[in-house]
């Protein structure tokens, strides 16, 4: 059986245009590089690109 956590990280995901992140986990064994992804952001009020960028643990 799989230990609790092996493999994940939690990962921040930071707005390119705005202040705004969003914080989630991601499993590092099956997807090493780093994500970006289109979320909502609530300070522009619409879809923008969010990076991986470095936790502070």
């Amino acid at each position: 059986m799989a230990k609790k956590g092996e493999g994940c990280a939690h990962i921040t995901l930071k707005s390119t245009e705005s202040d705004h992140e969003y914080h989630t986990i991601k499993n590092k064994k099956s997807n090493p590089e780093r994500m970006e992804l289109k979320k909502y952001d609530p300070t522009l009020r619409r879809k923008v690109t969010y990076r991986e960028s470095k936790s502070s643990k």
